[in-house]
């Protein structure tokens, strides 16, 4: 319990500055995640962070904590947000939360995710269709990010597996994807479409399976 006072201490301290991350150089932007990050870690160094911005100044920010997917550590994740001193401007969530405001997505007005040092827009994604597993009867996709030769190299970028896999499992499709590959946004854009888009992809699939029994 201590650590986890700890880090809320912490951060009620900083919560102004973290709110205006937003609006920081990218030196700073990643000075202040590294922060954010280290103090994590002195409470449990197996679970990460994503913030989501308001798109009014007058709404909360939210401050995700996730454990990666990694079960064994889904109860810290969820005794730390069970501890969250109530801020005015904040919100404290356990684990990324499946999204159903698809039509803020397709109209690009959707909010920005920030991976440490990463700004992500879901309506930004586009995928790529490969082969398809018969076997498995699942799919391989390639998702391309912007920028995503800068960050290459950045373990916090398998955070972005799980909101892709987040936006798929809103159209029923995670369950037919067997592997996702990150890649820059090509300007090739043959074959290339917006992630929102999976559900034709999950429907055509769905008669694929049904064709083969």
């Amino acid at each position: 319990m201590r650590k986890i006072n700890t880090f809320w201490n912490w951060f009620q301290d900083n919560n102004q500055t973290i709110k205006n991350l937003i609006n920081e150089t990218p030196l700073n932007q990643k000075h202040i995640s590294f922060w954010i990050s280290k103090n994590l870690s002195y409470y449990c160094k197996e679970i990460d962070f994503l913030i989501v911005f308001p798109k009014k100044g007058n709404t909360k920010s939210e401050l995700i904590i996730t454990a990666n997917g990694n079960p064994d550590y889904f109860s810290p994740v969820i005794n730390l947000v069970d501890n969250a001193p109530q801020l005015r401007n904040w919100k404290f969530t356990a684990f990324i939360q499946p999204t159903e405001r698809i039509e803020e997505i397709m109209n690009n007005l959707d909010k920005p995710y920030i991976f440490q040092d990463i700004i992500l827009k879901t309506s930004e994604l586009k995928f790529l269709a490969l082969d398809y597993d018969e076997e498995k009867s699942k799919l391989n996709l390639i998702v391309y990010l912007n920028n995503y030769t800068l960050h290459c190299s950045n373990k916090i970028l398998e955070q972005a597996i799980f909101i892709i896999t987040d936006v798929l499992e809103h159209y029923s499709m995670k369950k037919n994807v067997n592997f996702v590959q990150l890649a820059q946004t090509d300007d090739n854009e043959d074959g290339i479409v917006y992630l929102y888009d999976s559900q034709l992809y999950s429907y055509d699939l769905n008669l694929l399976k049904k064709a083969k029994k």
